[in-house]
């Protein structure tokens, strides 16, 4: 059973040879690959060799083609920084829609324009010839809460939801048919799964999220699985107050950060796949192989069968590849 086959197997509910790992790992690949960071986020070819790399060293189920959250708010046109060692930023004080008036001109950017979002879609034609097969490929998107914060900017956005409310929800139907034809065009070059980041969700709290984030992150996720692909949902950050939401999504998998402990995420999401949720940082980058085993085993036991092995946000680019081996070895040796 390759990885391919074992992370399809394990999400129809069929028996697997052991559990999947699915760790995010950008600067981390990058490093092990002794790149610039920026080369990685602008260069699709970087990337691609990256998280082989990455893959076949440490045994990941999959490859991915995320590196920042300014990919598609850079085609719409929004100002970012690039760092040779860091991700893409967004420039909050001149977002492109501090006027939220041309909201109503904007043009969705085609993502076969030649742009970043171009860029990751030639990484997943690039995965499928090297990998296709062997490895699951998975594409990426911003959520709707998430890209509206990346265009309008985190803290407008926050008073938007009190001063107005119909801006927001025009807003979100834009992010959520801009992310669809995204999605679309990264299935047919290649993609397996679709992960959606929404990381700006875990800010609100839950009467918010459920009138406003929900029910677009609802149409995001139905809009991918009509296309023929499973969902991977990861919002950063402490989203106690909203799991059980995340949970009604229907998402195939459901990533879990360090903030939100496995037993309320399986209490609130009794049939979901889960996935996560070591601490990056206190775990996998400051502990070592014996810590980062009887800390996935707790994750596992927290989370029951329906569980896939990762860290619950992104392995950090100096974390010692002897802890990432021991996140592997546990997945390795056990089974659902």
């Amino acid at each position: 059973m390759n990885s391919r086959e074992r992370v399809f197997a394990h999400l129809k509910g069929e028996p697997v040879d052991h559990l999947p790992l699915l760790p995010i790992t950008m600067q981390f690949a990058c490093q092990q690959i002794g790149a610039k960071y920026r080369d990685y986020c602008t260069d699709y070819r970087v990337l691609v060799k990256g998280q082989i790399h990455v893959a076949r060293e440490f045994g990941l189920d999959y490859v991915n083609t995320m590196s920042d959250p300014a990919r598609e708010a850079a085609d719409c046109g929004a100002e970012v920084e690039y760092f040779e060692e860091q991700p893409v930023a967004l420039i909050e004080d001149r977002a492109l829609l501090a006027d939220k008036a041309r909201l109503a001109s904007l043009k969705i950017p085609d993502p076969l324009g030649g742009g970043r979002m171009h860029n990751g879609i030639k990484a997943l034609a690039l995965f499928k010839e090297q990998v296709g097969g062997e490895k699951i490929i998975e594409g990426w998107v911003e959520g709707p809460i998430a890209e509206a914060a990346d265009l309008r900017g985190i803290n407008t956005l926050m008073l938007d939801f009190y001063d107005d409310p119909e801006f927001v929800r025009d807003l979100f139907a834009y992010v959520v048919e801009m992310e669809l034809r995204f999605a679309r065009e990264q299935v047919n070059a290649g993609a397996d799964m679709i992960g959606i980041g929404d990381a700006a969700a875990s800010l609100v709290g839950p009467d918010i999220y459920e009138e406003f984030v929900w029910p677009y992150e609802k149409q995001l996720v139905d809009g991918i699985h009509a296309l023929g692909v499973p969902t991977r949902l990861h919002i950063c950050g402490n989203t106690r107050r909203i799991i059980g939401g995340m949970g009604r999504l229907g998402c195939s998998i459901v990533e879990v950060d360090s903030l939100t402990p496995l037993d309320l995420a399986r209490a609130e999401m009794p049939s979901q796949i889960i996935l996560g949720n070591l601490n990056p940082v206190t775990i996998l980058r400051n502990g070592n192989p014996e810590i980062v085993s009887e800390a996935v085993a707790q994750c596992h036991r927290d989370a029951g069968g329906r569980f896939i092995v990762g860290a619950g946000c992104e392995v950090p680019r100096d974390t010692p590849p002897a802890n990432l081996h021991a996140l592997g070895n546990y997945a390795l040796h056990n089974s659902p």
